[in-house]
């Protein structure tokens, strides 16, 4: 089976889940590990941790191998990563494991998640936790403060996810080739109209694929509000014509005249860099100013985000209800919420992604870790992200997948 096939399968097997008896499988596990912190580090020395986590970009790949070597060093805790083109793999995997009774020796530890994939398995308790909150790091986050630490695509966590990462939906183009980009979605289908091919975005379901839906959705659907309730309230069909009204004039003006797409951020970047595209966008929006710096991109590479503002969320690290190596994974999912990790990933030079620490918890010399300006023009600053458009409800992304694939796909 296709990732693809098998992201569109994942969700009605979670359904048909018993949810009884992961209730019971849920409260057992939550149990096994102990209330000290102390001891659970005890405990997890000498664990090998099967992170699951997204591997098709070099820079997070190499964030993640420093990351394991750090905490081996000083937790005596390998950390193994479980390479992913999509994260419905690593939910199948659980799926397939508790369908066969395997409910204490999962083959995955810790799993990068957020979104429907989230939303799925903690309503079939597939998840362990809560377990959040008892990570010491995670009150750097100031959660009381920040309401975003606590909320995936407008779901509450409850402690079954740990924020690690922040991302938003960030534009950028080539100023040697574009005057003056286009600020809102129409615009950008006009610009498309006169830039032929010089425009494109990743084939859904790839999750920056599937972002640029949810942002186009927001900015043509009637009421904005309804995409923060559940898709089955309301005529899915209605609600997204004009997305699709929209999709059907920009394709033809697309890269390809919209018959083939980038499989994924990266590829797209890539077309960026080749000079066969002159706009694009990213979910991470320190991504232009690190790719300038790597010369991945030209110097000319300029970044913005819509007039109206772009969609953002938080991106989380869960550890699903039968993982063989629980303690391990929480002494990770700590480490990653540790100063020094957030700021060596917010570096540019490393991975850019940025931090989900609050500085006014921090004292003077961890916040003397987060480098300030670096004077890269690609880069945008902080007052530039902060028109945020909050995520739609995780059932509006499956529907629009669904919905995509089954008018666009390719055979």
């Amino acid at each position: 089976m296709t990732l693809r096939n098998l992201a569109r399968r994942v969700l009605p097997l979670l359904l048909a889940i018993p949810l009884t008896f992961s209730l019971a499988v849920s409260a057992a596990a939550e149990t096994a590990l102990p209330e000290d912190w102390g001891d659970i580090e005890t405990r997890a020395r000498g664990q090998t941790v099967y992170w699951n986590a997204w591997g098709g970009d070099a820079a997070t790949n190499r964030y993640i191998a420093w990351v394991a070597g750090r905490v081996a060093q000083r937790h005596g805790v390998e950390v193994i990563h479980v390479k992913l083109d999509d994260t419905a793999a690593a939910v199948s995997r659980v799926i397939a494991e508790k369908s066969a009774g395997n409910l204490a020796e999962g083959a995955i530890d810790l799993v990068w998640i957020n979104g429907e994939n989230f939303a799925a398995m903690k309503r079939h308790d597939l998840l362990f936790g809560p377990f959040a909150q008892r990570l010491p790091n995670f009150s750097l986050t100031a959660p009381d403060d920040n309401p975003e630490m606590l909320t995936d695509f407008t779901l509450p966590t409850e402690g079954f996810e740990a924020p690690w990462g922040k991302a938003q939906l960030t534009f950028y183009y080539d100023a040697a080739r574009v005057d003056e980009p286009p600020r809102d979605m129409q615009a950008l289908l006009d610009w498309a109209k006169s830039h032929p091919g010089r425009f494109t975005y990743p084939l859904v379901p790839d999750f920056l694929g599937s972002t640029f839906l949810k942002q186009a959705l927001l900015e043509l659907v009637e009421d904005p509000t309804v995409l923060a309730e559940p898709a089955t309230d309301h005529d899915v069909a209605a609600v997204t014509a004009p997305l699709w009204d929209y999709l059907d004039a920009l394709h033809p003006h697309l890269w390809r005249q919209g018959r083939h797409f980038p499989t994924s951020g990266p590829e797209l970047k890539q077309l960026m860099g080749d000079g066969e595209l002159s706009l694009a966008f990213t979910f991470n929006p320190s991504e232009p100013a690190a790719a300038v710096a790597d010369y991945q991109l030209p110097p000319s590479t300029r970044s913005y985000v819509l007039d109206g503002g772009t969609l953002g969320n938080v991106h989380f690290v869960a550890i699903p209800f039968n993982a063989r190596h629980k303690a391990g994974a929480m002494v990770l999912a700590n480490f990653l919420l540790s100063p020094e990790a957030q700021a060596r990933k917010q570096d540019i030079a490393v991975w850019g992604d940025p931090t989900v620490l609050d500085m006014d918890r921090l004292d003077a010399a961890a916040r003397a870790l987060f480098t300030g300006e670096d004077g890269n023009p690609a880069r945008l600053p902080p007052q530039a992200l902060e028109k945020l458009l909050p995520e739609p409800h995780p059932s509006w992304m499956e529907a629009l997948e669904a919905a995509w694939l089954a008018r666009y796909a390719e055979g």
